[in-house]
């Protein structure tokens, strides 16, 4: 079984060893946004996945009665093993119990900029040799704002002297298990864990005056933490005893959902933001610092960077809007007569760091099938604009780029990405990174390889030359747009005109 944290949303899946759902469930999350500020509270995640994990295992105990028939003592289907991912930078501070002693600050939580700035200049000699930029939206900066540590307070933490780092999906493991639990080695890269050497920079926290935070033991990917507990038992549905494993990120998570798992091969998440993730056999270096290497179950280096463009600029735009019916109108808009950048909040995090960037349209739209149209292709040309910054970087790009995420329920975008690519699309049966989770955790059961077995691919798009020439134009003109309000460094901005 894999659980998916999401935004707005907790997802759980069911899946069998040859990759056939047996049940699904899902639960609504909300928060607090105003301006930069978006938090949760973490005992609604609980509720969420308690619900979730029940829905599935109804589901999955009717399939399972249903087919034993001829053998009625075996119709209880069992799980035989959970692994959960989350919102990568998502973090709140806890007690030694696990019990939330702050609200959840999410990934796109954007009131850590000046927090940032300090993490990375005081530890900018350790940063620097590991290739990574802190960012408003990562755990670390937003650490030092949750404990008012650092550049505006001096280092005074002493109200939450001993208070216990939790990232999402620790809060609802250590609930799974029944006491905390490490964090994943994938969630705590944005906290500043150390790949290469499997550390915390713990000189880095003292400078910052972290150092009386406990920063909690780092698992790999993939490692049982412990077993279900009688008290998420009796939440939750799951038998007592069920192992629990490691997750990873959801941009890894719907990685693995999506069988890219070889070098070259890249997956594009599509959801509320964009999240773009290859596989390499080295780390991928990035001066910028916007591109993160996170590492496989399997021991590769897994680089990608998440974009703050994404469909909840469609939902923003057209609140309870008939999506599909848009869908048809876009179809007559190719290319739409204005060019538009659709940032889902404040600032963006990659392939160019700019904390202050805002939505970007160049022109006025005609009318809303014109500007749905605009969205729809902006995403796609800051996606095209994502795999040149990756190459750029010298990565390999084979066979055909994934698509996952709720997005790809949309045929039409699916199709229109494929052809502003210019590159075969694979769209996998599941396109869930939950899916990604059951993956990992029969990884770690069976120690195969769960993810050739498990990942159905449904179709591949093949690219319409014709139809993605007409994007060539508007790829320029928005590379044009971003590197004149200084957002795109001039080098990209060269290379993506020349090659992207």
């Amino acid at each position: 079984m894999g659980v998916d944290l999401g935004t707005q949303s907790v997802r759980a899946l069911a899946v069998t060893d040859d990759g056939r759902v047996l049940g699904r469930g899902s639960a609504p999350l909300t928060g607090h946004r105003e301006g930069d500020r978006h938090e949760q509270l973490p005992a609604d995640w609980w509720r969420g996945a308690a619900d979730a994990i029940r829905q599935t295992l109804s589901a999955l105990s009717a399939s399972a009665s249903a087919s034993a028939s001829a053998a009625p003592a075996r119709g209880r289907a069992r799980v035989r093993g959970v692994a959960v991912c989350g919102t990568s930078g998502t973090v709140l501070l806890t007690d030694a119990r696990g019990v939330p002693l702050t609200p959840a600050l999410m990934y796109d939580d954007g009131r850590a900029g000046a927090e940032a700035r300090y993490a990375q200049e005081t530890g900018a000699d350790v940063w620097d040799a590991l290739g990574l930029r802190i960012q408003p939206s990562w755990a670390l900066a937003k650490l030092l704002w949750l404990t008012g540590a650092g550049a505006k307070s001096g280092g005074d933490t002493s109200i939450l002297q001993g208070a216990r780092v939790c990232h999402q999906p620790d809060f609802i493991t250590a609930r799974l298990v029944g006491r905390p639990v490490p964090t994943d080695s994938s969630h705590a890269l944005k906290t500043g864990y150390d790949l290469h050497t499997r550390s915390w920079p713990t000189a880095v926290h003292d400078r910052l005056g972290l150092s009386g935070l406990d920063f909690p033991d780092v698992a790999a990917p993939g490692t049982p933490l412990g077993t279900v507990c009688a008290e998420a038992a009796a939440d939750t549905g799951l038998a007592e005893g069920t192992p629990v494993i490691a997750g990873m990120t959801d941009g890894c998570a719907a990685q693995l959902g999506s069988g890219a798992w070889e070098v070259g091969r890249w997956n594009t998440v599509l959801g509320t933001t964009l999240v773009l993730k290859g596989v390499t056999a080295t780390p991928l270096r990035d001066p910028a610092g916007v591109l993160y290497n996170h590492r496989s179950p399997d021991g590769h280096w897994l680089p990608g960077g998440a974009s703050s463009v994404g469909a909840g600029a469609l939902t923003h735009a057209f609140p309870g809007a008939d999506l599909a019916r848009l869908d048809r109108l876009a179809a007559d808009r190719e290319p739409a007569s204005v060019v538009a950048y659709p940032l889902v909040s404040r600032g963006e995090r990659f392939p160019f760091l700019a904390p202050d960037a805002e939505a970007l349209t160049l022109g006025r739209p005609s009318d809303d099938a014109d500007h749905y149209a605009a969205l729809l292709q902006g995403v796609a040309l800051a996606e095209r604009l994502c795999l040149a910054y990756v190459r750029f970087l010298g990565a390999p790009i084979d066979g055909p780029v994934t698509f996952t995420g709720g997005a790809t329920r949309s045929d039409y975008w699916n199709q229109l990405r494929a052809d502003v690519l210019g590159r075969p699309a694979a769209l996998p049966e599941q396109a869930d990174s939950a899916l990604g989770m059951a993956v990992l955790a029969a990884h770690a059961v069976t120690g195969d390889d769960a993810a050739r077995r498990m990942v159905r691919i449904r179709t591949i798009l093949e690219p319409r030359p014709e139809a993605g020439r007409r994007f060539d134009g508007p790829f320029v003109t928005l590379v044009d747009a971003l590197e004149r309000r200084g957002w795109l460094p001039s080098d990209t901005a060269t290379y993506a005109r020349e090659h992207g």
